[in-house]
């Protein structure tokens, strides 16, 4: 499976949310987390991808 690099811009608030809530979960989860992971995750459960690699 190849990967592919998109850019999207976001609103600062919006970044400054999610890097807070990816501390939390780097916490809970006991592995380093970037907002940019959790932003995958959600466009990966949102659409229902399969991460086959």
């Amino acid at each position: 499976m190849s990967k592919t690099q998109i850019n999207i811009s976001i609103l600062e608030e919006w970044k400054d949310e999610l890097e807070n809530l990816a501390r939390i979960y780097s916490v809970e989860e006991e592995k380093t987390l970037t907002y940019l992971d959790l932003m995958r995750r959600a466009i990966q459960e949102k659409y229902e991808l399969t991460n086959d690699e």
